[in-house]
């Protein structure tokens, strides 16, 4: 009986932790994160960010599909790039796009 106590509190214990780092709160503090870390990242003037696309545990990363301009006047230039965020590191790698070849 008392291994079945110990074991209950044990589990109970290790679930609420894992429902604690999956709230609503936390889900939303690591995706202000990617964002900002994949907008700084990115150079541009004024980004337009898509909603994260988390891929499983097992990759360990958030995908931010951002488009926006970079430089002025004649210069300027706009321009599409993904974000690929590891949620491990903390670290981003951008790399530019062209959807269908367009």
């Amino acid at each position: 009986m008392r291994k079945q106590t110990i074991l209950a509190i044990t589990l109970a214990t290790t679930m609420s932790h894992y429902a604690s780092a999956s709230s609503d709160g936390a889900w939303n503090a690591l995706f202000a994160k990617v964002n900002g870390t994949c907008i700084g990242q990115s150079g541009f003037d004024t980004p337009e960010a898509s909603a994260p696309v988390v891929f499983d545990d097992a990759t360990g990363k958030i995908a931010v599909l951002l488009r926006g301009s970079v430089g002025r006047g004649k210069a300027k230039t706009i321009s599409s790039v993904i974000c690929l965020y590891d949620k491990k590191t903390g670290r981003a790698s951008i790399a530019e796009y062209r959807w269908l070849g367009k």
